[in-house]
């Protein structure tokens, strides 16, 4: 998780803009090439300024849409949700979310937009400043009506932590607290939204699970909800249906942190500190393989064309890419250097690789050049 207040830093300045507003920036990019191990492929990382960053910004979840493109972006403190264009690079703001000075530890860092999701024909994004899930319409980029899911008075812990929406019923699923930075669940829950009429979210119920959510995969081939629960280290298989937990598994991860899927293999991958983990779900969670990854892990992403697995380690300042065979055992086919402090990791359908990168208020987008590199 990444927020202001995870790391000794100063806090940068809250840029507060009234109303919806659709402002577009002109960006930086740079261009540094690094190369894998093996030597046969090379890569690129464009550094995406963030609109309205002036040193630290608030990164924690974030979404890339392969419908249109575009890169979603919650800007906690800077009050707006920052959208790229995977095409351009382009970068514009979407403007007017609340912010708010929050608890923490006996501090008092702003907080604002901070995860988002992709539903039918709209974005949600939750808001630890206010504790409420508000709706974009994806097309005209405006920002619809606001769900409190708590009061702000009871601060983090029961602010939105990850949201997904869970296709299959029509239902937005929303944790709270966080849990990696030593903010439990207030509830220890899964807030159930229903989402049957896309703009306008109702609170429909929860999902007991007697600890605080960390990750999150759906899988609506086979009607299950993966999550791990931070105080007990284990993995929990929810059916979305019934709204009951039906398998408790164990990672070997001491404190587990992001998820990724492979459905169609039925492959879930676990992040714990500094490896993931692959675990069989059609096998009552069998440990199928590992590979180290350096230290600082998130949030990681799959993409299924490519059997690619992507994560980013924050404190080992890498991003390490692995190829998933068939037995589900990652292998490893680069290693591309980032910077301290980047983690969590998007990919795109075209298997670019979007990393953010909290201190500095930007995204780093790691792009493959097909050509093989020439030696001599």
């Amino acid at each position: 998780m990444n927020y202001a207040g995870s790391r000794p830093v100063a806090f940068s300045k809250t840029w507060m803009l009234c109303g919806a507003l659709w402002a577009s920036f002109s960006i930086g990019i740079c261009s540094v090439a690094a190369a894998d191990p093996t030597g046969n492929a090379r890569f690129v990382v464009k550094e995406l300024a963030l609109p309205g960053a002036n040193g630290l910004v608030s990164l924690d979840y974030f979404i890339f849409d392969p419908a249109s493109h575009r890169l979603w972006v919650p800007a906690s403190n800077t009050g707006s949700v920052d959208i790229i264009d995977g095409n351009t690079n382009q970068v514009s703001a979407l403007a007017g979310f609340p912010t708010a000075q929050v608890e923490y530890k006996g501090k008092h860092p702003v907080f604002g937009p901070s995860s988002v999701t992709l539903g039918d024909g709209v974005v949600y994004v939750g808001n630890r400043g206010n504790s409420t899930v508000c709706v974009i319409d994806a097309h005209a980029l405006k920002i619809g009506e606001c769900l409190a899911i708590g009061s702000p008075a009871e601060g983090l812990s029961a602010a939105p932590d990850a949201l997904t929406y869970v296709a299959a019923v029509r239902e937005l699923w929303v944790t709270r607290g966080v849990p990696p930075m030593e903010v439990p669940s207030s509830d220890r829950a899964i807030t159930v939204l229903d989402a049957s009429e896309p703009a306008h979210l109702r609170l429909k119920g929860k999902i007991a699970l007697g600890a605080s959510a960390e990750g999150f995969a759906v899988d609506n081939q086979r009607g299950r909800f993966y999550t791990s629960l931070e105080e007990r280290g284990e993995t929990v298989s929810i059916d979305i249906h019934r709204h009951e937990i039906v398998a408790r598994w164990h990672s070997g991860c001491d404190e587990p942190h992001g998820l990724a899927l492979d459905a169609a293999r039925g492959i879930l991958f676990v992040a714990c500190t500094a490896r993931v983990v692959t675990m069989d779900v059609t096998h009552d969670g069998q440990i199928l393989g590992s590979i180290d990854t350096g230290a600082g892990l998130d949030n990681i992403d799959y993409l299924p064309s490519m059997k690619t697995l992507y994560a980013a380690a924050a404190e080992a300042a890498v991003l390490t890419l692995a190829r998933v065979d068939e037995h589900g055992i990652p292998n490893r086919v680069a290693v591309i250097p980032t910077v301290k402090g980047a983690r969590g990791v998007v990919v795109d359908s075209e298997g670019n690789a979007y990393v953010i990168d909290p201190l500095r208020g930007r995204v780093l987008k790691v792009t493959l050049r097909s050509e093989p590199t020439h030696q001599g």
